[in-house]
């Protein structure tokens, strides 16, 4: 299958929200929260990496992504020297990082781009009358809250959405919530035991705030989560 560039939008420094199609498809089928496999020849080796979503499904064949230029990595620098009209290989959307059903109260805690598939997840799942949800989203820089400007938008629409951004290196006006999600993980979690939880992020968070809630009690079927390095 393949996936050809559309477009793409600098949406932070490094950082780019590319949109796909894949044209072979009328229509391409995916969950929330799923990712897909991309491959192109770099220095005549064939490399695949898996990317999340960061769309929601309804857009016919397209999808987007959001990705962070990786300086000394092997793929990012390549994708990020393609031109719309260019195209990669791809493997059909697959993967179980998926909001739990039926829906419940739900605690959402991202850095950096592993806000993609939560952006997927909320598109769909706030609805009138849809349970609670929280997201929590650490980065550096306030220049880097990617998506900010929709999120912000969703909390106006839907009342029962609470939209957390929080700073480890804030600018002297930021008025926002500062330092690292674990911080903030007690103030948004409330006491409750009846939550959802979901992780996203390099594997030192997810993994610090995976021990966090096993020490607080929670169910490891009530947390889902997707790393990467």
């Amino acid at each position: 299958m393949e996936a050809k560039l559309i477009e793409w939008v600098e949406i932070a420094p490094g950082v780019r929200h590319f949109i796909f199609e894949a044209p072979r498809l009328a229509r391409l089928d995916f969950i929330p929260g799923q990712f897909v496999s991309l491959t192109d020849s770099v220095d005549s080796r064939a490399i695949t990496r898996a990317y999340s979503i960061a769309s929601a499904p309804g857009a016919g064949n397209r999808f987007e992504l959001c990705l962070n230029r990786v300086e000394d990595g092997t793929f990012t620098p390549h994708l990020f020297d393609l031109s719309p009209g260019d195209a990669v290989e791809m493997q059909p959307p697959l993967g179980t990082f998926t909001l739990r059903q039926p829906l419940r109260d739900s605690l959402l805690v991202a850095t950096g781009t592993g806000i993609a598939p939560f952006r997927s997840m909320l598109k769909i799942a706030l609805q009138p009358g849809s349970p609670a949800f929280t997201l929590l989203f650490g980065v550096r820089f306030e220049s880097h809250l990617l998506y900010r400007e929709g999120f912000e938008e969703m909390e106006q629409e839907f009342p029962q959405f609470h939209f957390w951004p929080t700073l480890t290196q804030p600018g002297p006006d930021w008025r926002g919530r500062t330092g690292r999600v674990q911080t903030h993980l007690m103030e948004a979690i409330a006491g409750r035991k009846d939550v959802d939880i979901y992780l996203c992020g390099l594997r030192p968070m997810v993994d610090d705030v995976r021990q966090i809630l096993k020490g607080m009690g929670f169910d490891r079927k009530q947390i889902r989560y997707e790393k990467y390095d």
